[in-house]
């Protein structure tokens, strides 16, 4: 039979196109018409849809000792090119089934076990013809034997219907051959086809027992429908010789129906008494649960006794209050002897007191009428405690300090400085630290009265000592008072030259601060901690300014422990904080006056120590970096302002004596206070220590800037000695603070603005001078300069006043006798000229000035007047230098 034109090289061409840089070869390829069908109740296919063409293509593809096989399909694209659609790999097909409602026989689907829905029916594939339909179909059969080794389930079709078929046609097709190198395609022959398809269907044995089965019938078996209705006939034969068989076997049935039908009545009497023996079994459970519930009952209810026989013990236990403890919290002494009881008592009461709170008992037991009456009591005791304990401490404070007080060997005597000494003091007041602090824990509000008691009794005592101490400092201090007039015309240039030392002064000031400061920080700290503030040291490490504050009693050791150390982390250090500071307030107020009084004092003495004790203030100052000694920082912040009122004081005083001085009067040479300024400044600098650098200079910038203003003020009065006036004093002021200009920055800023000052008069004076003696000859200059602003050079000489005889005329007339010129040039520099050392320098300025004026002059008539001759500014520099 010839070849179907469904499988044609052309196609498998194309069907290699679409499918090239897969590495797959195509076997086989035919077109199909694709529809799909929807499934019936009865497993039939209904209503198809419209037939798609489509190609089929069988490939196959080596991977290393495998073959892979898979099932292409191809549809065409809008310009008639096969392009791939889906892909299936043969190694999952399942089954192969033709469709029996086709009466052509020419329509198959094929059944994948790997698909996603398999709800969803599968497309159907129909071919042209049969021959067609058994050629891919005997293909795809021979594929899954040959690479997969196991053939799908075939439906729809018989196996002996498919082999006479393959011995009737004689079709080329492709194979698989197994080789040694693999797979590999070849044509065969109708008598290998037969041979292949007879071996791949049906094996040897089985076609043999296949013809001896058939060589037992008479009919010839050439016709395959004859053969397969007898089959049908012999099939109905055997199952109605099985259903006599049945039927012969009834009289057994009713046997075994009759035993079955005793049993069941033995099992039913069988039941019957077992639910009478489960009702009496049931009564007896219930009764013995009764019994066990009374039992239980009985037994936690003497639990129960029990233990509310405990839990009242331990409770009259805490209500139970010891006779010695009440005996001293109600009436005992607060001797020292006393002590130990005295605070075995207070922590009793606050356990006692705490073990009544909700926290530590039961929530049950707290509205108990017992432990009400309990807690009233205990809340009696302490109040009688706190009320008595307080009314003793603020008696005890008092007496101590009025004892000291009465003791005059306890402050400054005359001829003798005591330092103050407290460490007998603090040391009974640690007696009692250990009762605050359980007061504390007790009631805290009884601090306040406390505090405020023992702070307006130390208040007493440090104003005394403070007072005492700074009478006697300055009544042993011997100083001799300076003037305070410095920089005021009237007074002579020598009086402050050799002014007296007055270093004692600020000695003094240095040993208040050096005895008070430290003995208020210690003060502030013991305070802190005797009365119970809850805020970090307040003396830094290594005592006031890094050293030790002289004190070595030990105060920053109070023999205190914290009673409960969740309150010293209460999160309330700020207030605590603010309430200490009243409290140091209250402790301190008023000695800051004793200061006051030693600074005013040395500011009478000598004005300039104000820069020293300034320095001195400042370095304890910046020692005070603890947050809970804020009243002594406020103390030296107050001091300091004090100093710097005092030092502004003078600085004010010694602006008003510069701004005295006499305008109406003509000022010749240097004014007084500029030569007196540099001996101000040197022994400012000379009292400088520390942080005091900032006020000095202050007063620097005060000093000169009125220096300056007057002095232009007073120049000013008589315009014309304005300017020898001003360059005489700048001189005066550069050559008085040049040593002092190099080390002190803001004096060499204002020792620049002289140096300029200073030019800018000298030019000024000797363009003044130069004018007068030539004043034609570079006013004929400025003519030429103004008309070459509007006319062109060689238009000059023809202009009024500027020809050529012009120019001869003034120039006879100002350079003859230029010698002569110069000489009185000369002459008229020196004649208001008070220093003399000034001369030497202001004639050589005024030489070059010359010079340069009368180079500029004759490059200007040489551009005019080319042609005319006179004085070369060479001839002049020549003059110039021999004068």
């Amino acid at each position: 039979m010839a070849k179907s034109s469904a499988d044609d090289a052309e196609l498998r061409r194309a069907c290699e196109a679409a499918i090239e840089g897969t590495k797959q070869k195509v076997v086989m390829s035919i077109r199909v018409a694709k529809s799909r069908g929807i499934w019936g109740k009865s497993g039939m296919l209904g209503r198809q849809q419209m037939a798609k063409p489509r190609v089929l293509a069988l490939s196959t593809k080596e991977k290393g000792p495998r073959t892979k096989a898979f099932l292409r399909v191809l549809k065409y694209s809008t310009g008639g090119v096969l392009e791939p659609a889906k892909l299936y790999k043969l190694k999952h097909l399942s089954k192969v089934e033709v469709i029996t409602n086709d009466p052509s026989g020419c329509t198959f689907t094929l059944g994948f076990d790997n698909l996603r829905s398999q709800s969803v029916a599968p497309p159907q594939w129909t071919m042209r013809n049969i021959d067609d339909r058994n050629r891919l179909l005997l293909c795809i059969l021979n594929i899954c034997k040959d690479v997969l080794e196991r053939l799908p389930k075939v439906v729809g079709i018989d196996v002996v219907e498919m082999a006479l078929w393959a011995k009737e046609n004689t079709p080329t097709v492709p194979t698989q051959r197994s080789h040694q190198d693999g797979p590999v395609a070849s044509r065969v022959t109708e008598s290998d086809l037969k041979v292949t398809v007879e071996k791949e269907l049906v094996s040897q044995a089985e076609e043999e027992d296949m013809e001896a089965l058939l060589g037992t019938y008479v009919m010839g078996i050439g016709e395959a429908e004859a053969f397969s209705e007898r089959l049908k006939r012999e099939l109905l034969a055997l199952e109605a010789a099985n259903v006599h068989a049945i039927l012969e076997s009834e009289p057994l049935i009713d046997e075994v129906l009759q035993g079955l039908e005793a049993a069941t009545n033995c099992v039913d009497d069988m039941d019957e008494w077992l639910g009478i023996f489960n009702v009496k079994l049931r009564h007896m459970r219930e009764d013995i649960e009764s019994i066990e519930t009374r039992n239980n009952k009985l037994e936690m209810q003497s639990v129960n006794n029990k233990a509310l026989i405990e839990e009242l013990d331990k409770l009259l236990e805490r209500l139970r209050v010891p006779s010695e403890y009440a005996a001293c919290l109600t009436g005992g002494v607060f001797d020292e002897a006393r002590m130990i009881q005295n605070v075995e008592a207070c922590e009793w009461l606050t356990g006692a007191l705490r073990g009544l709170e909700v926290p530590n008992l039961d929530p049950i037991y707290a509205n108990m009428r017992s432990v009400r009456e309990k807690r009233a009591e205990l809340e009696k005791l302490k109040s009688t405690f706190v009320r008595r304990a307080s009314e003793f401490l603020r008696n005890y404070f008092a007496s101590l300090v009025d004892f000291m007080i009465s003791d005059k060997s306890y402050f400054s005597q005359r001829g003798q400085l005591k330092r103050p000494d407290h460490a007998d003091l603090r040391y009974k007041c640690r007696t009692y630290a250990r009762l605050l602090q359980h007061l504390k824990s007790l009631d805290r509000n009884c601090l306040g009265l406390l505090r405020k008691a023992y702070c307006s009794s130390l208040n007493l005592l440090l104003r005394r000592e403070a007072r005492e101490f700074a009478n006697e400092l300055r009544a042993s201090t011997k100083a001799s008072r300076n003037p305070t007039v410095w920089l005021e015309a009237s007074s002579g240039s020598g009086q402050n030259a050799n002014a007296a030392d007055t270093s004692t002064v600020s000695e003094a000031y240095g040993k208040m601060l050096t005895i008070f400061i430290p003995l208020l920080v210690d003060e502030s700290s013991f305070f802190a901690h005797f009365m119970c503030f809850e805020v970090p040291a307040l003396v830094p490490p290594g005592g006031v300014n890094g050293g030790k504050s002289g004190y070595d009693d030990d105060d920053d050791d109070l023999g205190i422990m914290d009673i409960d150390e969740n309150d010293s982390k209460s999160g309330k250090n700020s207030a605590e904080l603010a309430a200490l500071n009243e409290s140091l307030q209250d402790l301190l107020d008023g000695i800051q006056e004793d200061f006051y009084a030693v600074v005013d004092w040395a500011y009478k003495i000598d004005p300039l120590r104000c820069i020293s004790m300034h320095g001195i203030t400042e370095r304890y100052l910046s020692g005070q970096k603890a947050d809970a000694a804020g009243f002594v920082r406020l103390l030296l912040g107050d001091l300091e302002s004090r100093i710097s009122m005092q030092f502004n004081r003078f600085v004010d005083e010694a602006c008003h004596q510069i701004e005295r001085n006499d305008r109406n009067v003509r000022q010749m040479g240097a004014l007084s206070y500029i030569l007196r300024f540099a001996t101000l400044a040197t022994r400012m600098e000379q009292y400088i220590q520390g942080q005091s650098r900032d006020l000095v200079d202050q007063a620097y910038t005060k000093f000169v800037s009125i220096m300056f203003v007057t002095l232009e003020k007073i120049a000013q009065t008589d315009p014309k000695y304005a300017d020898i006036f001003l360059l005489e004093n700048y001189a005066a002021f550069q050559n008085s603070l040049y040593d002092l200009a190099n080390v002190v920055p803001t004096l060499a800023k204002f020792y620049h603005q002289a140096s300029e000052a200073y030019e800018q008069a000298c030019t000024r004076h000797i363009s003044m001078i130069i004018y007068y003696q030539f004043e034609r000859l570079f006013q004929f200059a400025r003519r030429i300069e103004d008309l070459l602003y509007t006319i062109p050079p060689e238009e000059v000489p023809f202009q009024l006043g500027l020809s050529k005889m012009d120019l001869r005329k003034m120039l006879k007339s100002s350079l003859s006798g230029v010698d002569k010129s110069i000489s009185a040039m000369y002459k008229k520099l020196q004649k208001n000229l008070t220093s003399e050392e000034l001369l030497p320098s202001l004639w050589d300025k005024c030489k070059k000035e010359f010079l340069d004026k009368y180079d500029s002059f004759a490059q200007l008539v040489a551009k005019i007047y080319p042609t005319e001759t006179f004085f070369s500014v060479a001839e002049m520099r020549d003059l110039l230098a021999s004068m």
